[in-house]
């Protein structure tokens, strides 16, 4: 098997992060600008870290859709995994959020039901392959210079076999982890729907709705009820926002609502 360095060109250093770093690089063969992810396997002490970066790869290249980051090829080579992904260099969602937070301006409604859509597309299409992503935020979702919206970062994601209906680990990130996992009970697909309602105030409101009130993990359960109302008083934004918000955050007995219908209509789009 060929080197990664007989293929690609590494042009610019991009980013890093646990045991890995990021390069803008170039195909030699047609030109194609992607992203290599280099991770240092040697560094990595934990099994279980180990087998989440090996499997992230292996779940990216089951996926192909414009709504999550594309994953071409991968190398092993010296205790060192290459991984060839999609380009998307226009940051996060985190960055955006956090530039409109400091320019103290909200999001325009266009914009946040741009990215609201595009990310419902991505987890949409996740579950249709019985993949839960289990991470959902604002960090993990990242821009392209064409506007394209991609979810990314499949580290702690999941396939359920056709068999299997639920899980049980207790992974991902605390605030935008839906109150029965918190709770250390079975949860599913529908999970993610939780993280993305959490997402979607986010963007409405510049702030998480359970950070900035500075709660425990263990009161995410509780706060959680107040989602909806927090968002009527704080967003100013219209009505189908908020109901977004309220049925991605009802918590009754976890019904948290399938992707809607609509996400794919004319109407949708259009706005």
């Amino acid at each position: 098997m060929s080197s990664y360095k007989d293929l690609y060109i590494d042009e610019e250093f991009i980013g890093s992060g646990n045991f890995s770093s990021v390069y803008r690089a170039l195909n030699q063969v047609n030109g194609q600008v992607v992203a290599l992810k280099k991770v240092d396997l040697g560094q990595i002490n934990e099994p279980k870290a180990l087998e989440d970066c090996l499997k992230e790869t292996k779940i990216l290249l089951l996926l192909n859709h414009e709504n999550i980051v594309r994953c071409y090829s991968s190398f092993l080579e010296k205790g060192m995994l290459v991984v060839v992904l999609e380009l998307a260099d226009q940051g996060d969602l985190m960055s955006v959020i956090s530039e409109h937070k400091t320019r103290r301006q909200l999001m325009r409604e266009e914009e946040i039901w741009n990215y609201f859509v595009q990310i419902m597309r991505g987890i949409d299409y996740m579950h249709s392959r019985r993949v839960m992503h289990r991470d959902i935020k604002p960090a993990n979702v990242f821009l392209t210079a064409t506007g394209t919206v991609k979810l990314g970062d499949l580290g702690l994601s999941r396939v359920f076999s056709a068999k299997t209906n639920a899980a049980l680990s207790i992974v991902g990130t605390p605030y935008y982890m839906s109150p029965e996992r918190i709770d250390e009970s079975a949860y599913d697909f529908k999970s993610d729907i939780w993280s993305l309602g959490c997402m979607l105030y986010e963007m409405a409101a510049l702030q998480s709705p359970f950070y900035a009130d500075k709660k425990n993990y263990s009161d995410i359960w509780s706060l959680g009820c107040m989602l909806y109302e927090m968002a009527a008083l704080q967003s100013p934004f219209y009505a189908d926002k908020k109901n977004y918000v309220s049925l991605c955050s009802k918590i009754k007995f976890c019904e948290y609502p399938p992707i809607p219908a609509d996400v794919y209509s004319k109407q949708v789009r259009e706005q």
